[in-house]
């Protein structure tokens, strides 16, 4: 199975991550829309557990998109 996001996806959603001086409630509110946008559903409390993790790995990207990738759950 492929990965869900590209590359280029999960860089801009770092960039408004990094821009936006979000908390982690914030972090967990763009990541549920990010992830409704392209077709995938996340609890909400999925959403502030990764919210924590990603910014404690200082939101590289790597981890982002990993995080994207275990979140997203098939609508």
């Amino acid at each position: 199975m492929g990965e869900k996001f590209s590359v280029s996806e999960v860089a801009a959603l770092r960039n408004e991550l990094l821009q936006g001086g979000l908390d982690s409630f914030q972090t967990a509110e763009l990541l549920k829309m990010f992830l409704a946008g392209r077709g995938y559903g996340v609890s909400p409390e999925s959403a502030l557990d990764a919210a924590g993790r990603i910014e404690s790995a200082n939101c590289n990207v790597e981890s982002l998109h990993k995080e994207l990738e275990s979140l997203a759950l098939v609508m």
